[in-house]
């Protein structure tokens, strides 16, 4: 299969040489030194489409690491994530189809229980969030809408009305740990907690649901 990827290390690294730090910044639409709640006119980062130099590189594969992958209801196909973006393929092997790919980084996908749609965490919107696309990949949309506690590791309830997604926290001497976050299909809002972190250091990750909910 083929994977696309867009970057140009050098051409960023010769834009930071020539322009340095504030030329970057405006390069990208942020004015050094004024806070961006105040810029409500000034045009938002988009992860998809940075406005730097970039090329595609183009290349086959035949396998993959940490990778994670689901099957669909009915057995017959499986989604997984490469690089960042999110493949679908018949359970008995054949070629990749990409439903969602380009810049933003795209993993954990997730089938619904009725295979109708697929769960994946994105930071198309700027930071990790859990989103949710067709099965064929078509009107991707966030369920989540954190801009600071990052969401991860999303899964449905068995009747599919619900999402349970691990929220991030982090203080200045840890890695993060993480808290269970219940969300409404499909509006989200502000979520329930199911779990509380004991600390900012003990983790907790990765939420599944018995077959019966």
């Amino acid at each position: 299969m083929t994977d696309r990827r867009s970057i140009d290390f050098p051409a960023i690294i010769l834009i930071i040489v020539a322009l340095g730090f504030p030329g970057v910044l405006a390069l990208a639409g942020v004015s050094p030194g004024t806070d961006s709640a105040q810029g409500e006119s000034e045009p938002r980062w988009d992860v998809a489409n940075p406005g730097l130099p970039s090329d595609t590189l183009e290349f086959d594969c035949s396998e993959g690491t940490w990778i994670s992958v689901d099957v669909a209801p009915d057995g017959k196909t499986v989604v997984f994530d490469l690089l960042g973006d999110i493949y679908t393929m018949p359970v008995m092997g054949g070629t990749a189809t990409l439903l969602s790919g380009g810049l933003p980084y795209e993993v954990q996908p997730r089938f619904s229980p009725d295979g109708k749609r697929i769960l994946f965490t994105s930071d198309r919107g700027g930071g990790d969030n859990i989103w949710m696309m067709n099965a064929d990949g078509s009107d991707r949309a966030p369920v989540t809408k954190e801009d600071f506690r990052l969401l991860n590791n999303g899964v449905w309830t068995p009747d599919g009305k619900y999402i349970v997604a691990r929220k991030h926290f982090t203080s200045h001497r840890s890695m993060g740990a993480g808290e269970m976050w219940m969300y409404e299909v499909p509006e989200g809002g502000a979520g329930v907690r199911l779990t509380k972190r004991k600390n900012d250091q003990q983790d907790a990750n990765e939420p599944i649901f018995s077959p019966d909910g």
